[in-house]
C-alpha cells in the first residue's frame, strides 16, 4: 500500500523522519526485518499471549480462527501481526486496504478467490466503502455473500457461498468503525506504545538483520528518540547508520546516535523540526498560551490541520502540551525542554503584555 493511501494526517506527516506512516523505502525495509512468529515478535505482550491462545485453539480443533481485529496507532505492528497470523497457521495471506475498496464489487471478487482457512488482512478498514462493509457483514458472519445481477425491477440476487477464511482487520481508528462490524470480529487487540526498553531490543534485533554494530548505549539513545514506534526506530537506525558509515568507522555508540539525530533534527525527547517549532511559537510569541489554533498555525508557517493532527498528538503525550476550552497552553515540562524560564502568574483572564482595563500592563 502507497503511503499516500492512508489518512490524511499521514499525507501530510509523511516526509518527515518521526513520522510513523511508512513509505516506499520503510515498506521494503520492514518486510526484510519482519518477525516471522510471535515467538520472535517483540513488545505487545498482552495482545500477544491472548493471539497466541486464539491461534493455538483454531489448530487444535482444526477449525479456522475468529476474525481479528487489531487497532493502534500507525507504526505498532498491526501488519506484521497479520502476517504471522497466516505463518502460524501455515495459511497463505491476501493483503489488500479500506480505500481501495471502493464499490461492493471490488470486495465481491476478492472474497470469491480465496480458498479454505486463507487470512484476508484488511488495513485501514474504517476508510471501506458503506455498501462493501454492508457485504462484509454477511461474509464475516455465513461464510456467503450475495451478488446482485442487474438493476431496478428485474435485479436479482446471487448466493454465493465463500470457503472458511479468517478477516484481519486493522484501523488506526477504531472508533471509526460502527458497531455492527466491530461486533462480528470474535478478538479485538489494542495495539499499545512501546516502551524504551523494548524499543531497544527492537533497534539491537534489527541492527543485527542490517548487519549495523551497535553498542548497548547506543541502542538506547536511538530508542529513547523513537516515540514508542518500532517503524521510527527502525528508521533512525537506518539514518544513523549512514552517519556513522560515512563520517565515523562505521560503529554505533551514544555519541555517534547523539551526532547523527542533531542532524536530523531530532532531539533527546524525539521531538522534530515542526514539534519544536510549535512550542517555540506557543512560549515566545504567547507567553505560554491559551492560543487559538489558527493563530498558532499561521506563527509556524503551518496549516491549522497539520499542527492539529500532525504536531499536537505527540506534543499532548509528552505532556508538553494541552488542549483547553480556551486554547492550546504549554505545560511546565515545555518551558524546561526548551530550556526557558515562565513568565510570573498574570491575574486570571489576562494575557501578558497586554493592557488591563486600567491602562498597566499585565504581567
Amino acid at each position: 500500500m502507497s503511503p499516500y493511501d492512508s489518512d490524511p494526517a499521514d499525507r501530510r506527516d509523511v516526509d518527515r523522519i518521526v513520522t510513523a506512516a511508512a513509505d516506499g523505502e520503510d515498506q521494503a525495509v520492514e518486510a526484510a526485518l519482519r518477525p516471522k512468529l510471535l515467538d520472535e515478535f517483540i513488545g505487545q505482550e498482552r495482545v500477544r499471549e491472548q493471539l497466541s491462545l486464539v491461534l493455538q485453539a483454531a489448530r487444535k480443533r482444526g477449525a479456522t480462527p475468529d476474525h481479528v481485529l487489531l487497532s493502534g496507532p500507525p507504526g505498532l505492528g498491526k501488519t506484521t501481526l497479520s502476517m504471522i497470523i497466516a505463518a502460524e497457521l501455515g495459511a497463505p495471506i491476501r493483503i489488500t486496504s479500506g480505500p481501495a475498496i471502493q464499490h461492493a464489487g471490488d470486495l465481491a471478487a476478492i472474497l470469491s478467490s480465496l480458498t479454505e482457512g486463507e487470512v484476508l488482512f484488511l488495513d485501514e478498514i474504517h476508510r471501506m466503502s458503506r455498501p462493501a462493509e454492508e457485504m462484509l457483514y454477511l461474509a464475516m458472519e455465513d461464510f456467503r455473500v450475495d451478488v446482485i445481477v442487474g438493476k431496478g425491477p428485474g435485479a436479482t440476487a446471487i448466493p454465493l457461498e465463500l470457503p472458511p477464511f479468517t478477516l484481519v482487520g486493522a484501523t488506526t481508528r477504531a472508533g471509526l468503525l460502527p458497531p455492527p462490524l466491530r461486533d462480528r470480529f470474535g478478538f479485538t487487540g489494542h495495539m499499545e506504545f512501546y516502551a524504551p526498553s523494548e524499543l531497544e531490543r527492537v533497534v539491537h534485533r534489527s541492527a543485527a538483520l542490517l548487519d549495523v554494530e551497535i553498542d548497548p548505549a547506543g541502542a538506547a539513545e536511538i530508542a529513547g528518540r523513537s516515540r514508542g514506534t518500532p517503524r521510527i526506530a527502525n528508521r533512525l537506525l537506518r539514518r544513523v547508520r549512514d552517519f556513522a558509515q560515512v563520517r565515523h568507522d562505521g560503529v554505533v555508540d551514544r555519541e555517534i546516535a547523539a551526532q547523527a539525530l542533531a542532524v536530523y533534527e531530532v532531539d533527546a525527547r524525539g521531538l522534530d523540526r515542526l514539534d519544536r517549532a510549535v512550542l517555540d511559537a506557543l512560549l515566545r510569541l504567547f507567553g505560554g498560551g491559551p492560543v487559538g489554533l489558527s493563530t498558532l498555525a499561521v506563527a509556524v508557517g503551518e496549516e491549522a490541520e497539520t499542527v492539529e493532527e500532525v504536531a499536537e498528538p505527540f506534543l499532548v503525550r509528552e505532556g508538553l502540551l494541552a488542549r483547553t476550552p480556551r486554547g492550546r497552553i504549554a505545560t511546565a515540562a515545555a518551558w524546561q525542554h526548551l530550556g526557558m524560564v515562565p513568565p510570573p502568574q498574570s491575574p486570571r483572564g489576562a494575557v501578558p503584555g497586554q493592557p488591563d482595563l486600567f491602562g498597566g500592563a499585565s504581567s
